[in-house]
């Protein structure tokens, strides 16, 4: 890069050693990666290391990981499904748009800017980062909730919003103007090539994959994605639109396609890597002098746009039929600016409607932003949000009568009930979610509703009476509390508990429980012996094989209950049998061959 000493290899170098370092320590404390990009990038930016002094090169080359993320997204929406969002896009984005503008730019003028100055920096603060929120949404697996949705219809709408806010610019800007034909023109151009990367996408990729599957190979299919991707993309920021637009287009044309999921393949490594480059190249432009110089107008900016911008969103979201969580998670999510905000100011500098200095203050004010919104999601929202107080209700135990009692009604609790019935008994069943016990009920079953960890209610069903006590909850902490309870106050009635993995078998055991068993060991184990059976292994051999590994299993466990789980790991290596050594008398320890299916239709 032009400027830059550091050799290009120890600037990657770099990169992948702060992004190794920090973007694991935000994940640990719940911030996310976006967070960990973007400390890692303030401290090797000019501000602090000075690994590289132009990192605004760094970000127009890695605006491709947002590019690679909206075709992504696009082939996960076909054009049903975004045509069901037109409401929300067109509806609730232009609102958005128009209002938070409006909105921000009154902090502007209240300090003494011009209206000039106002507009521009209210219509480039109303957009917000379509990289950093679809990230943050794609890490928490929220991209069909509804605040997800809600979050995306915005930022479709803020790219669309490109080209007539860039109009705007030009118009506002001294000295020049644009008659009403050139306006025009502006916005047709880019309606057909919106249009013209639909018809292409319909009409011409799929055949096109379908050709390369037959005589190209993978790199070929991954050359084509990319091609696909980066042309559709220029297309768009050739008429001025946005070049994640394009690239969204493009997914959404090929959502349907037979080859989708090979796409996926191919793009996701460069989605990740130049994705977090970006994040990582928007820390370095964060000028910490600048901050400290201006920090009182540049607080003041970025605490209104939060503020105003979360407030009008919410209101908005409520307005189109979104609750109070979905409301509050949308406008903390689209409460920074955006990227296109450095395309927007820096536009606006150029043709001198706004001064360099202000053009700087902005920016600060929009990179700032994007650290602060992990913490909002973080911290805020929960806050924000009250917990769903649980569903109760009141509950008579007068008619409760049974030797046996099962406490947890969930899939492992069900089971069992269902052979202690075939059995001829007929246990008392406890569950504390009202909600389940309502469904039981509503199928026949007589299910209480109480807590197990509570002993009123333990002596309210007559545990004391029992002869068995069958505790099927879940977590481990929970079963554990009612395991302890039940040993303490009822002693002498046996206790059968559901284990989650070893570890809590090994507890449960050291709890002096007459029984315990893993919930997915018998499962595991007999998919294992099926699964031999399939592959051509005699069913007696492999039932064998099915009794070696549970021994082997129940002895492991028995020898780690006396030396602790760490140390009976370490003395019990050699339990891993060696595959089909031990099976039967005369194997010679080689694993059956497949049926040959040629063979087979030979003989037939």
């Amino acid at each position: 890069m032009n400027g830059d000493h550091t050799p290009a290899y120890l600037t990657a170098l770099a990169f992948l050693a702060a992004a190794v370092v920090f973007v694991p320590i935000a994940k640990r404390l719940g911030l996310g990666a976006v967070l960990g990009y973007l400390i890692a990038g303030v401290l090797l930016g000019p501000s602090l290391i000075g690994i590289t002094r132009e990192p605004e090169e760094i970000v127009e080359f890695a605006e491709l990981g947002v590019v690679f993320l909206l075709f992504l997204i696009g082939l996960e929406l076909n054009p049903h499904r975004l045509w069901a969002m037109r409401r929300d896009i067109f509806g609730l984005g232009l609102l958005q748009v128009v209002l938070c503008a409006g909105l921000i730019m009154t902090y502007p003028l209240l300090i003494g800017e011009n209206w000039h100055t106002a507009v521009v920096a209210g219509l480039g603060l109303a957009l917000s980062s379509t990289a950093l929120v679809m990230q943050l949404i794609e890490e928490r697996g929220s991209m069909r909730l509804p605040y997800g949705q809600k979050s995306f219809a915005i930022l479709l709408m803020q790219d669309l919003a490109i080209v007539p806010l860039l109009l705007i610019v030009a118009l506002l800007a001294p000295g020049e103007s644009m008659d009403g034909d050139d306006v025009a023109f502006s916005i047709v151009t880019a309606l057909a090539a919106v249009g013209g990367v639909v018809v292409i996408g319909h009409y011409l990729l799929s055949p096109m994959f379908r050709v390369l599957a037959r005589f190209g190979g993978t790199e070929i299919m991954t050359a084509a994605t990319l091609l696909v991707v980066l042309a559709s993309a220029t297309a768009m920021m050739a008429v001025g639109l946005s070049m994640a637009m394009g690239a969204f287009l493009a997914g959404v044309m090929l959502a349907e396609s037979n080859y989708r999921h090979e796409l996926e393949a191919d793009i996701e490594p460069f989605r990740g890597l130049l994705l977090g480059l970006f994040f990582l190249a928007v820390g370095m432009t964060i000028d910490l002098g600048l901050i400290w110089d201006h920090w009182p107008t540049i607080v003041g900016g970025l605490i209104t746009m939060i503020i105003f911008k979360s407030l009008m969103i919410y209101g908005l979201v409520r307005l189109f039929g979104g609750d109070h969580a979905t409301a509050t998670k949308t406008g903390l999510l689209l409460s920074q600016g955006g990227e296109f905000g450095f395309v927007l100011y820096t536009a606006a500098e150029r043709r001198g409607l706004i001064s360099a200095d202000n053009a700087s203050l902005l920016i600060a004010v929009v990179t700032i932003s994007m650290v602060t919104t992990p913490f909002l999601i973080r911290f805020l929202a929960p806050r924000l949000i009250p917990k769903k107080p649980a569903p109760t209700m009141t509950e008579n135990y007068d008619d409760a009568d049974g030797d046996i009692l099962i406490i947890g009604f969930g899939r492992f609790g069900q089971l069992v009930s269902q052979m202690f019935l075939a059995g001829g008994y007929r246990p008392i069943i406890l569950d504390n979610d009202a909600e389940r016990v309502t469904e039981a009920r509503r199928f026949g079953s007589r299910v209480y509703y109480g807590e197990g960890a509570r002993l009123d209610v333990l002596r309210s069903v007559g545990a004391h009476r029992c002869r068995l006590i069958a505790v099927c909850t879940s977590p481990a902490d929970h079963t554990n509390a009612i395991v302890g309870l039940i040993k303490e106050q009822f002693p002498g009635v046996k206790v059968f508990a559901r284990a989650f993995d070893r570890r809590h078998a090994l507890t449960l055991l050291g709890t002096g429980v007459d029984y315990q068993r893993r919930e997915t060991i018998d499962s595991a184990i007999r998919f294992g012996r099926d699964a031999l059976v399939e592959l051509g292994l005699e069913p007696s051999l492999a039932s064998e094989t099915e009794e070696l590994v549970r021994k082997r299993d129940s002895e492991r466990l028995d020898f780690q209950r006396l030396e602790g789980l760490v140390e009976g790991h370490r003395k019990w290596a050699q339990v891993t049998p060696e595959p089909f050594t031990n099976l039967a008398p005369g194997d010679d320890g080689d694993a059956p061959a497949l049926p040959d299916p040629n063979k087979k239709e030979a003989a037939e």
